[in-house]
């Protein structure tokens, strides 16, 4: 089950593709988060959406607005993800245990063991403020987002 609208969002704490941790709660009081759960780095689909962020990443990340992306894959095919793709926002990995933030998301398919393409933007105090949440096969609408983060 996922979240809801003006539910408070998991906390988390996970590795980023430079073995860096790297938690919700550290941008609690300061910056958006822009949250976007993938199913697998290297696939089509993920990596024009992922690429679409990174060619207009003004509109995601900011001083006020932080983007993190999040799959199942390890930290090491993080890091190849994100150098070969130019990625300059955090590629985090929910690989151990495995898939628990897609979890606390309600955003986990446990039959490919990877998350479903789910969106949340987290308002300064944690709070979620709008998400959608998409099928495996299903690209997102990278312009749906881009006007709730210029909402809040």
């Amino acid at each position: 089950m996922s979240l809801t609208i003006g539910q408070a969002a998991p906390d988390f704490e996970v590795n980023n593709q430079n073995g860096e941790k790297v938690s919700l709660s550290s941008f609690k009081g300061e910056k958006n988060v822009v949250l976007l759960f993938y199913p697998f780095s290297f696939t089509g689909t993920c990596t024009g959406e992922l690429c679409a962020v990174r060619d207009d990443l003004s509109a995601f990340q900011n001083e006020s607005v932080q983007v993190l992306a999040i799959s199942c894959d390890s930290m090491f095919t993080q890091r190849i993800f994100a150098e070969k793709e130019s990625y300059t926002f955090p590629v985090l990995t929910d690989f151990w245990p495995h898939g628990a933030v897609a979890k606390a998301y309600g955003v986990f398919e446990e039959t490919r063991g990877c998350a479903v393409r789910g969106t949340f933007i987290i308002d300064k105090t944690g709070i979620v403020r709008w998400q959608v949440i998409n099928g495996m096969g299903d690209a997102r609408n990278v312009g749906d987002y881009k006007a709730a983060i210029a909402a809040l």
